[in-house]
């Protein structure tokens, strides 16, 4: 599992958005989470297994 990306959450809070401290410190998960997407748009659903099948054949680790 990857850490969590504060520092791509805070230059955006505070870069991009203008926030207080107070302001970004006090956004829920949920709240800060609908301002990624608001940015860069909603994200695509994974790949399901057909697709992942393709992509493992088509760009194979290790051969």
């Amino acid at each position: 599992m990857r850490p969590f990306p504060w520092r791509e959450a805070m230059q955006l809070g505070f870069g991009v958005m203008k926030l207080s401290s107070r302001d970004f410190w006090g956004l829920t998960p949920r709240e800060l989470a609908a301002a990624f997407e608001a940015i860069s748009g909603p994200r695509g659903a994974p790949p399901d297994r057909e697709r992942l099948n393709r992509l493992m054949e088509r760009f194979p680790d290790g051969r």
